[in-house]
């Protein structure tokens, strides 16, 4: 790697990546300038910018890209039902590509040469980021420590940073690696690390376990146009504002929970937690409003392309070509998908109970077990026949 002058570095405030902030100074020998990046994780970031400065940073920025967050990524990915392996949300994965969107761009308004991440050498996180970084600012280069440096433990990291001046929590340190923002929180290790083993109390955060939740449903309705959420319960609501809406209704009645063992990018199964209520209510309302409104055959391509689509942003592909020319079809496929769903939520289910919409394709004039004068049931006898003779093998009747 070339010398580096100056590197911006995504900087959470906690123990690693203020060691790692201290590391690429005393390694590198350059200026680090942090980026922390609000993506509604709900944690307090006063001080955040005095902590990142008073570490070794020349600057730091605080950032709230919560609405850029939900607008630009969730939204489209959820224009797309996008599910990986069946299960999982990515509430994590969408959020990569925009915090190393924002690197790229701090770099270039800065005049840094590198991007710095605190992503470890046996997860996606690094590949998301740095995939990010070679498709807008392919002449930047990459720090990325926990690939480089010899610490093996986290006691390496308490005692360089105890070394460095740099304070260390005393708190008791919490047995899973999480990661929260708007679309989800996600738990890792501990208890989890063993497949058969139940997650413990504290792998619930957003949703309440079902047996705890209300014994009484509650009643909702959501807005579509054009395929993105825009009112709860008649009320308009920015796109952060609705998330954290969804959240607290889903959370309330357990739903959005996820258990399961995933297969990541660079090769290893891992078991993680996922909570994702406003996510699951998002895509069981949007995918009902689809059934009444998008074209039996447009379905089912755009279903056809749901697990690529969910790999390219769980690999990192978010800035691909790709991955844009399927959002072209995907946003093309959803212009007529405005509406509203109404549904219930009741102990960790989301059940709909009614759409409407001034696209609908459904007729019940057509679709009435009554007399029609539109439908001749005579007529299915001659497409029966086509249909099955294939199925003949062209021997005679």
């Amino acid at each position: 790697m070339a010398a580096i002058k100056k590197a911006v570095l995504a900087y959470s405030g906690g123990l690693d990546t203020s060691v790692i902030l201290k590391w690429i100074k005393k390694t590198h020998g350059c200026e680090v300038i942090t980026l922390t990046a609000d993506l509604g994780q709900d944690e307090d970031l006063g001080g955040i910018e005095e902590k990142a400065l008073g570490t070794g940073a020349k600057k730091a920025f605080v950032e709230d890209l919560q609405e850029e967050f939900a607008r630009d990524f969730i939204f489209p990915m959820m224009r797309a039902c996008a599910m990986y392996e069946g299960g999982y949300l990515l509430g994590t994965s969408i959020a990569r590509p925009l915090i190393a969107k924002r690197l790229v761009e701090i770099a270039r308004d800065e005049g840094a040469d590198a991007l710095a991440h605190g992503a470890t050498g046996k997860g996606n996180d690094q590949v998301r980021f740095e995939l990010t970084a070679t498709a807008l600012a392919p002449e930047l280069s990459v720090i990325a420590p926990w690939r480089e440096w010899d610490f093996k433990s986290r006691t390496d990291l308490i005692n360089f940073a105890k070394d460095s001046g740099i304070p260390v929590p005393v708190t008791q340190e919490k047995p899973y690696s999480c990661d929260r923002n708007l679309l989800h929180v996600s738990f890792e290790g501990g208890e989890l690390e063993d497949p058969w083993a139940e997650p413990g109390p504290g792998t619930f955060e957003l949703c309440a376990p079902v047996e705890n939740a209300p014994n009484e449903p509650e009643i909702i309705s959501i807005d579509f146009e054009a395929g993105d959420p825009v009112a709860v319960n008649n009320e308009p609501l920015s796109p952060a504002k609705l998330m954290k809406t969804l959240n607290a209704l889903g959370g309330r009645h357990g739903v959005g929970r996820l258990d399961m063992v995933e297969n990541r990018f660079v090769g290893m199964k891992s078991r993680g937690v996922y909570e994702t209520p406003g996510g699951s209510i998002l895509r069981a309302a949007h995918r009902d409003l689809e059934g009444l409104t998008l074209d039996r055959e447009v379905m089912r391509v755009r279903d056809g392309l749901i697990p690529k689509y969910a790999e390219m942003v769980y690999y990192g592909y978010w800035y691909s070509p790709e991955r844009e020319a399927l959002q072209a079809f995907i946003d093309k496929s959803q212009e007529k998908v405005t509406g509203t769903v109404r549904l219930k939520l009741y102990k960790g289910g989301v059940y709909p109970l009614g759409r409407k919409s001034p696209h609908s394709l459904y007729s019940a004039d057509l679709a009435t077990f009554e007399q029609d004068s539109l439908y001749n049931q005579a007529d299915a006898a001659g497409f029966i026949k086509l249909a099955g003779l294939r199925l003949r093998g062209f021997k005679k009747p």
